[in-house]
């Protein structure tokens, strides 16, 4: 593998975890909201990756990277609370909240943030040790 692929393999990694820490903000943003006009709650999302190639097919420094293919809706039933006072109650005195777990989308942050991380992190060696070989030819 070229040592210039390695920017292109860690670059497609920090944009899907980018797309990532994007969709954990909104579920996060949307973890205690009600039903809306419409009676449908916020449904939590999830991103889906997919392996893609990076060059061209059938080159001999061809190399895997990763995107973001889909977003899914997780269809589980929201959270429902007994409060008939609530101007979101149903006929029966219930308010639907979304189905977003915080606990799971802080785990899921830190997890992104950390891939993110890590991506740069390579991407940083990568540039210091290509500079070294410049700094080794000039001498």
């Amino acid at each position: 593998m070229s040592m210039f692929r390695i920017f292109d393999v860690s670059g497609s990694a920090v944009s899907a975890q980018s797309q990532r820490l994007n969709v954990v903000a909104s579920n996060l943003a949307n973890a205690d909201t009600v039903a809306g006009p419409d009676g449908a709650a916020y449904k939590a999302r999830q991103v889906v990756f997919q392996t893609t190639l990076m060059g061209a097919a059938g080159q001999a420094d061809a190399s895997a990277g990763v995107r973001v293919s889909t977003v899914t809706e997780d269809q589980s039933p929201g959270r429902r609370v007994h409060d008939p006072k609530h101007p979101s109650a149903d006929a029966e005195g219930y308010v639907t909240y979304s189905n977003v777990n915080a606990v799971e989308e802080m785990v899921n942050m830190i997890s992104a943030s950390r891939s993110y991380q890590n991506n740069i992190e390579v991407m940083n060696t990568a540039r210091s040790l290509l500079l070294k070989t410049l700094q080794i030819g000039q001498s």
